[in-house]
Order: C-alpha cells, then sequence, then structure tokens
C-alpha cells in the first residue's frame, strides 16, 4: 500500500489549485455579530472540504506500513510523538518481529531498546506486547476488521481503531488526533474537548464516505499551515471561510515562513511516501538532512 519514492521533488513549494503563498483575501462572512444557523455551519464545513481535497489531492497516513499489523503496531507507537520518528523506528522492529506471534515472543527489554526513539518505551512496549498476544490467541494472528475487537487489544482506543480500519481495511472512521480536534474546533464544527463527542458532532455533519480522507485533510493542514502556536493565517488559502482567522500571523510574507514539510520545501513524515506526493523523503534515523 505504501510503494517507495526515491524522487527528491519539492525542495521548493508545490503549486496547487489554491496556492498558499498567495495571498488570501480578507475573510468575509465569516465573523459575525449574527449567529451562524447550523445549516450555514454545515455549508461552511463541507466547502472547507473541498477546499482542502484541492489543496491536499495527495493526502495519506503519514505512517510507513506494509499491512494492517504494521499500521496498527506504528500508531501505537505515534502517540506523544511524531510520525516521523515512528517511521525511523519501525524498519529495525519489523525486521526483527515481521508477524504477530514473533512480536508476542519478544523480549521485553529487546523490544524496549529498539522503540526507544519513539518515547514512553517502556509503556509502549508493554501495549505491543500484549496486543500481539491477543492476536495470536485471540485472532489467529490477523489483525480483526471490527472497532470492537480492536478496542479489545492493549493500547488500542478508538483512534488507533479508526486509523487501522480506514487505512488498512477502507472502512471509514474519523480519527480525532490533536491537530483534528484543535482545527475543527477552530473551524466552529464542535466546541466540545473530549475525542469521542468530537468525533460524533464531525460525524453529523458529513457523509460516512467523507470519513477517512477528511481525517487525513484535515491533519495535513493542521500540520503545515494551522499549527497550534503559530498558525499561517496569512499563507492559508481557506482563510476566507476561517472564523479563527487573526489568531496566528495574518503577514502574508511572515506566514509563509512558517510553513512545514512540503508547503515549506522541506521533507515530509514517511520515509517511504506515496508516488503522489509532491515533497521529499524524510531522512532514516540518524541520517543527516
Amino acid at each position: 500500500m505504501t510503494a517507495s519514492n526515491n524522487s527528491a521533488v519539492g525542495e521548493q513549494p508545490p503549486a496547487s489549485p489554491k496556492n498558499p503563498s498567495k495571498t488570501p483575501k480578507s475573510p468575509k462572512g465569516v465573523k459575525t455579530t449574527k449567529p451562524e444557523s447550523r445549516l450555514a455551519m454545515v455549508r461552511r464545513a463541507r466547502r472547507i472540504n473541498r477546499e482542502l481535497a484541492e489543496i491536499y489531492p495527495y493526502a495519506h497516513p503519514e505512517l510507513d506500513f506494509e499491512n494492517s499489523f504494521e499500521l496498527l503496531v506504528a500508531t501505537v507507537l505515534s502517540a506523544q510523538t511524531t510520525d516521523l520518528r515512528v517511521n525511523q523506528t519501525t524498519p529495525a522492529l519489523f525486521a526483527r518481529y515481521p508477524t504477530p506471534e514473533d512480536l508476542a515472543a519478544a523480549a521485553p527489554e529487546e523490544l524496549e531498546a529498539i522503540i526507544r526513539p519513539a518515547g514512553f518505551f517502556r509503556a509502549k512496549a508493554r501495549s505491543l506486547l500484549g496486543l500481539s498476544a491477543a492476536l495470536r490467541d485471540n485472532f489467529g494472528g490477523e489483525v480483526p476488521g471490527r472497532l470492537a475487537d480492536l478496542v479489545t487489544l492493549p493500547g488500542v482506543g478508538r483512534k488507533t481503531a479508526n486509523v487501522v480500519l480506514g487505512n488498512a481495511f477502507g472502512i471509514p472512521g474519523i480519527t480525532v488526533d490533536t491537530h483534528f480536534g484543535r482545527l475543527v474546533r477552530r473551524w466552529k464544527w464542535t466546541d466540545q474537548e473530549d475525542p469521542e463527542k468530537v468525533e460524533a458532532d464531525v460525524a453529523a455533519i458529513f457523509p460516512k464516505s467523507e470519513w477517512t480522507m477528511l481525517s487525513h485533510r484535515v491533519v495535513f493542514h493542521g500540520r503545515r499551515i494551522c499549527h497550534s502556536r503559530r498558525p499561517a493565517c496569512g499563507a492559508c488559502p481557506i482563510a476566507p471561510l476561517c472564523p479563527s482567522y487573526g489568531e496566528g500571523e495574518t503577514d502574508p510574507e511572515k506566514a509563509r515562513k512558517l510553513l512545514k514539510y512540503e508547503m515549506g520545501g522541506h521533507p515530509g513524515q514517511r520515509l517511504r511516501p506515496p508516488p503522489d506526493y509532491p515533497g521529499k523523503p524524510a531522512p532514516a534515523l540518524g541520517a543527516a538532512g
């Protein structure tokens, strides 16, 4: 599912139908003294999704994986660290333990040493040993394709389950990570903080067929433009639709300097990005660049 990409394209911000380097017009019709109706919010939300689909036609899961087991393990490892650090860690992990049976039989100290770069390695090692044993003992060594089964595995919650279902099984799901939650609150799609309530609110706005790709697009935007501390408002192509425009840097030149990954001409998070990704692959662990 993740074909290798050895080209080093994307050293400059790529042109797109909605070029983020173009100075956006001042938002109109969003900030108003009149409360936005539910219908107006839904229409605005769906337009944002359409705009994001044009900006990020290559949106994808930013974890390297070849099968559902690798995706499950990588997603568990991604808690409280970057996808880049996970992708730099998993090649050695999967070379040593390619199957649930292999990982379930791992010596804890050896597993901890391999996954140490991903942080919280003792707790994550316990989760990986537990979920691998559960896959071996309860599911015939196969990752189940049902949310109800996935969340019974140690270290697996709804977020992880939805990542696996959406990207390994093609079953639509909304992935509420920190980026997703931050952006949908900025866009006033929800005012909830609890991830399950956020998931329910956003699911009510969009058809189920959009859920998985919507998740990728929102997370891509959060990582590249709409950052937590200094969103690049002045370089944001959906600024006219954003009720929180102005929370970040509005000067276009200063905002462009805040763009990350391919938008800023820098490597992405995957060592093995899909063929249509317009940026540079990330370096391996310990490599320069």
